[in-house]
């Protein structure tokens, strides 16, 4: 087996021993969001960071302003002050008005124009690793995977590629700070998981390069988790591309996930997670409708947030949704 892309970090950014998966204060559900235009696909991913116990604690403590000498946009700065505000404000709602004021440098948003809370979570996670970075320079690729956004929301997969002439195997390593799911036909996250790591033909039209047989040669490939994150975010792929209608069925999702069956070593030890946040989506296409989210606060209780308003529901009532994105924490 060849195997590329894990190459160990020079240097580490954030030690991983100090992070903290448990709420290191319990209190009430913070604040709603007003919704700023068409803003609703920030809110909930607002909301869903907010209640990420790791990223809040490390949020709270104040550890990266400390130090940040950033002139300008620094999303980390913005986050640590919208957690703060949101956590121990006294006001039912609150507007998020650093994080319109600086749409553009997070991603290609306008406050008017209606977002997806999937690209969102993406560019604000690109956004606050970034920030992680500032004043680093010289970093090789590997340390940079060290920051405490990677060390939280980041795994490795393994692409796994046989070429079918003469059966050498290749292990090729990508980082993942997400996984977007196929759920066309899937009943379940659990379906939509195998299919994840069954193993596929490679399309007939990009043949693999097999550097023992010098040419272009069809071959199988299984991708598999190969290091499991500590919050494992996954995206129920919702968009037909070929009909830009949105799949609106229904994927059942459990409330405790066990991800060892998709990983390269499948019969070592359970990985249990346990769901702490679900993004809703209402709407017939995937570029209009409505975003709401439901997410876990730090007494145990969950919430539907729907921009300003904040209700206590039950976990009967999270599990039944139609679901786009859903959070889940070791």
């Amino acid at each position: 087996v060849t195997g590329k892309g894990m190459t160990p970090p020079q240097k580490t950014l954030f030690p991983p021993e100090k992070i903290c998966m448990d709420w290191r204060q319990k209190r009430r559900p913070g604040a709603g969001l007003y919704n700023l235009g068409s803003t609703c696909y920030l809110n909930v991913i607002l909301q869903c960071l907010t209640y990420t116990p790791p990223l809040a604690n490390y949020l709270l403590s104040r550890q990266h302003s400390r130090f940040c000498d950033q002139q300008g946009f620094c999303m980390m700065c913005i986050m640590e002050d919208h957690v703060r505000k949101v956590l121990y404000s006294s006001a039912t709602a609150i507007r998020p008005r650093a994080v319109i004021r600086d749409l553009k440098f997070i991603g290609e948003f306008k406050p008017d124009i209606p977002g997806d809370a999937y690209e969102f979570l993406r560019c604000t996670l690109n956004a606050m690793h970034r920030a992680c970075l500032s004043g680093s320079s010289d970093l090789d690729v590997s340390s940079e995977e060290t920051s405490i956004i990677h060390e939280i929301f980041g795994g490795f997969l393994r692409s796994r590629v046989t070429c079918l002439s003469c059966k050498t195997v290749f292990d090729f390593f990508k980082v993942f700070l997400d996984v977007l799911l196929k759920i066309k036909g899937a009943s379940s996250l659990t379906t939509a998981l195998e299919d994840f790591v069954k193993p596929k033909e490679v399309d007939g039209k990009k043949y693999f390069k097999c550097s023992k047989c010098k040419k272009k040669v069809a071959a199988s490939k299984v991708v598999t988790v190969h290091h499991a994150p500590r919050v494992l975010t996954v995206c129920l792929g919702r968009a037909d591309h070929r009909s830009s209608r949105k799949l609106s069925q229904v994927v059942e999702y459990p409330e405790y996930l066990d991800l060892r069956p998709y990983t390269s070593d499948p019969a070592g030890e359970p990985i249990l997670y346990s769901l702490y946040a679900v993004v809703v989506h209402t709407g017939h296409t995937c570029l209009g409708g409505h975003f709401f989210c439901y997410t876990k606060a730090s007494n145990g209780q969950w919430y539907k947030m729907n921009d300003v308003s904040v209700d206590s529901c039950a976990i009967q009532t999270v599990l039944g949704q139609q679901a786009y994105l859903l959070f889940y924490a070791r």
